[in-house]
């Protein structure tokens, strides 16, 4: 592949990448927010052969996350979102009931469990950069895992990034998820506004505390 097209290709996922982040960190994420009505139910509890544990590769899935989360995150922020990405996969209970929402009365039931199909993508990832890059994909530049991206997410639509859920491709899962975080609000607006926490009557006025701590 020419050094031109490496350009484009970086350049094309950069503004995707970057689209995708900054439309979920202002609230344009539509994001399954809902938790399943029996999401408390023990092990005891399951259906029979329903168990399972989602087996990503960590040190794909940390290499995919160095190259589509924020820099400003940092290694310890990025690691900690790829942390929290595997603990809900590992948690999610396919096909259990909703909890019932305003305006409907019938049962829904959440989707599929994805990560099947996330584990085969990221082994794609690395089976696309040993053959064309001679390398695994966790030891390639991240300016490179960021091209083969582009190439893994080609035909995908650009806009608003789709629920953890339903994301087509193991990136944007990764980066929805994290996206649909407290922390993703607070580096968007650079304060601490701490979505989904309730503030005490005392600090209803109070002004957001800075954010600290971030890579430079």
């Amino acid at each position: 592949m020419s050094e031109q097209k490496h350009t484009a290709n970086r350049r094309s996922f950069l503004k995707l990448a970057g689209t995708l982040a900054a439309t979920a960190a202002v609230g344009g994420c539509e994001l399954e927010t809902r938790i399943p009505g029996n999401a408390a139910t023990t092990a005891s509890d399951r259906i029979p052969g329903s168990e399972r544990l989602t087996g990503f590769d960590p040190g794909l899935l940390s290499a995919v996350g160095a190259a589509v989360l924020p820099d400003e995150l940092g290694e310890q922020g990025r690691q900690a979102a790829v942390t929290s990405f595997v603990a809900w996969a590992d948690g999610y209970d396919p096909v259990a009931e909703e909890m019932h929402g305003y305006g409907y009365s019938d049962i829904r039931y959440l989707p599929a469990d994805p990560s099947p199909a996330w584990r085969a993508q990221l082994t794609a990832l690395d089976l696309l950069a040993r053959r064309s890059r001679q390398t695994p994909f966790g030891q390639l530049p991240v300016e490179a895992r960021r091209e083969l991206l582009t190439i893994a997410l080609d035909g995908v639509r650009g806009g608003r990034l789709p629920a953890p859920l339903t994301a087509p491709h193991i990136a944007l899962a990764l980066l929805s998820h994290w996206a649909s975080t407290g922390d993703a609000w607070d580096l968007a607006l650079g304060v601490k506004v701490q979505t989904g926490n309730c503030r005490v009557l005392g600090d209803a006025n109070a002004k957001p505390l800075p954010i600290t701590g971030l890579r430079a």
